[in-house]
């Protein structure tokens, strides 16, 4: 369907969003409809834990991804080991919540952690469900997890550290020097009101993305084919 790619390449991410397009009040409708079906019932993509954990309050929220599974091509403006240290090298009290990818099985980031943990007493690795950590975090940082979508539910500010296809409204990190400027300018804009969660959810996926259970879907979907150059009828 998108011939530059998905996530981090998908052609969303070249798209220009304009908040003031999206009519507020059915914004907020389709928060409050997302809200529903995935805040209220914890679930994500992968599954979750049932099991509430003591997750600090005001903590700095970090989703990690299976390194693994990386294209080769992806672009990561920071490795996952330098974007933690990067983190713990910022003169910020906060708890540091990780939470490693639950596909991710290598021993050595979990051994690494493991490490930095003894050493810095703000990390905490710990495998919650992810809109507990939300409910609790101030801000998310991540290299381009789905999770960073998944935060404006919670209307918690984004900090990538990666390309990202909904990188139109969060702040991105370039370099690990870069993370504590990034870190301070997500949180202003929130406390100044200029995050609009509720009016780009709306544009994200109700405009740019295809709703199978939508009754104009077949329309949309033939449009798009259509687009490419291929024709249908």
């Amino acid at each position: 369907m998108d011939p530059q790619g998905v996530r981090g390449f998908a052609s969303i991410g070249a798209a220009g969003f304009d908040a003031g397009s999206q009519d507020p009040a059915q914004a907020q409708v389709f928060l409050q409809v997302l809200q529903a079906r995935y805040v209220t019932g914890r679930i994500s993509r992968y599954d979750q834990p049932e099991e509430v954990l003591d997750i600090p309050d005001r903590c700095i929220a970090v989703f990690l991804q299976s390194e693994t599974y990386r294209k080769v091509g992806e672009t990561c403006h920071l490795s996952m080991r330098h974007m933690i240290k990067a983190l713990l090298a910022r003169d910020d009290p906060r708890p540091i919540v990780v939470k490693p990818h639950p596909r991710d099985m290598d021993l050595d980031t979990y051994g690494w952690l493991a490490h930095q943990a003894k050493k810095d007493a703000r990390l905490q690795v710990l495998p919650a469900n992810i809109h507990d950590m939300l409910a609790r975090a101030d801000v998310v940082v991540t290299t381009n997890s789905a999770v960073g979508i998944e935060a404006m539910l919670h209307r918690v500010p984004v900090v990538l550290c990666g390309s990202a296809d909904f990188h139109h409204i969060c702040e991105t990190v370039q370099s690990r020097d870069g993370m504590g400027a990034r870190i301070a300018r997500a949180e202003a804009r929130k406390a100044a009101g200029d995050w609009p969660f509720e009016a780009y959810l709306r544009w994200f996926y109700g405009e740019m993305c295809l709703d199978p259970t939508a009754p104009d879907f077949i329309d949309r979907f033939i449009a798009r084919v259509a687009a490419q150059g291929y024709d249908l009828l």
